[in-house]
């Protein structure tokens, strides 16, 4: 387990930080001890089992945090969970989508001579930027 901590991607998080005991390695941060993630093929496991438990169905990324935090650590953890929630295709799906929702199309009647009706189309909400604005 001691060759452990010489791995590739343990190398620049093997100084004072990460500890052995037993056969378990620790990482310690802010005064907590949590779990380390030894083997990269066990990361995908931990964020399936901390999003995907089938008890509690796909948790949002601030709770799925709030169990990977409680029991481990692995380096680039937080962007792995981001990138592992965001194409989590169960999410995708039944995820609503936020924001106003589109406005009916209104059948426009034939105007019966020029210039008889006129329509403008309106568009708000535009966020200014740049020198052309």
């Amino acid at each position: 387990m001691e060759s452990q901590l010489g791995e590739p991607w343990l190398r620049d998080y093997s100084d004072n930080k990460c500890f052995l005991i037993y056969v378990l390695l620790y990482h310690r941060e802010k005064h907590i001890s949590a779990l380390t993630i030894i083997n990269r093929d066990h990361i995908s496991l931990m964020l399936q089992e901390c999003h995907d438990f089938p008890y509690m169905g796909h948790m949002s990324e601030d709770r799925t945090k709030g169990r990977v935090t409680s029991t481990s650590w692995w380096p680039k953890w937080e962007q792995e969970l981001s990138e592992y929630i965001n194409t989590c295709e169960r999410c995708q799906k039944e995820n609503r989508k936020h924001g106003k929702k589109y406005g009916l199309l209104r059948h426009i009647e034939e105007p019966k001579q020029p210039w008889e009706t006129i329509n403008m189309d309106w568009v708000t909400g535009l966020v200014p930027g740049g020198k052309r604005n």
